[in-house]
């Protein structure tokens, strides 16, 4: 074998997600669980993910003894999660952030709005279970402020809530992206979800939710305009 098709044999031979996180890596940039990696994966190189997630994923049902070659019931379970974790329950680490149509604050509108009750999923990244809720946002804007759409509020949710995290910097995530699109004078995020890491093991408490909030702005300063935005949200 000449050096030159050795050489060429090593690159196609290193893994997908090597290839990404040497990247990474080489820019200093950040990828914890909840980091959106978007910029550093090239075409077509999701599906390779998709595939290396599958095979290392066949593996640890193997180590977990469970025989899916004859059991019907997960021969295909390796392909169904790695397929889930790509393109649904942690895209949001694989994709830019959606597209969001911003509209000049024409009307000099200055009065709290407030946008929810919003539904959220996402998995805790301690355990991979799930978390589910809703979010409420208040927003006092400027004249200078940009508008967005009332769905868009919950497009940048899901595209934020759909990696593993925790629920209380989930929430700074959400404000800190529509801080930057919007610039209002206030921004308010309050969530409540259900962890299922608290459900389904440990003590096993059905009933005990997670309630946290940011703010910014004016919703930091005028304690008024806190209790009208929290006396206003129905949970």
């Amino acid at each position: 074998m000449s050096n030159d098709t050795s050489i060429a044999y090593q690159a196609v031979s290193v893994p997908t997600s090597q290839r990404i996180r040497e990247r990474l890596l080489a820019s200093k940039t950040r990828f914890h669980a909840n980091d959106n990696i978007a910029k550093f994966i090239e075409p077509g190189e999701l599906a390779e993910l998709q595939a290396e997630v599958e095979e290392k994923l066949r593996a640890v049902l193997q180590s977990l003894v469970i025989d899916t070659e004859s059991d019907h019931n997960t021969q295909d379970t390796g392909r169904r999660v790695a397929k889930m974790f790509i393109n649904e329950v942690f895209h949001g680490r694989y994709v830019p952030m959606p597209s969001v149509t911003e509209f000049p604050n024409a009307s000099h509108l200055n009065e709290l709005m407030i946008i929810g009750p919003i539904t959220v999923r996402s998995a805790c990244s301690h355990h991979l279970c799930p978390i589910m809720g809703k979010v409420w946002i208040g927003v006092m804007p400027n004249e200078h402020s940009n508008l967005i759409g009332l769905s868009k509020y919950a497009r940048i949710a899901e595209w934020i809530m759909s990696r593993p995290q925790i629920q209380e910097e989930a929430v700074v995530q959400l404000a800190d992206a529509l801080q930057e699109k919007m610039q209002p004078d206030g921004l308010a995020v309050v969530m409540e979800a259900d962890h299922f890491c608290m459900h389904w093991r440990g003590v096993k408490d059905t009933d005990a939710k997670m309630i946290n909030s940011v703010m910014h702005g004016s919703f930091l300063k005028d304690p008024n305009l806190r209790r009208e935005f929290l006396s206003l949200i129905k949970r």
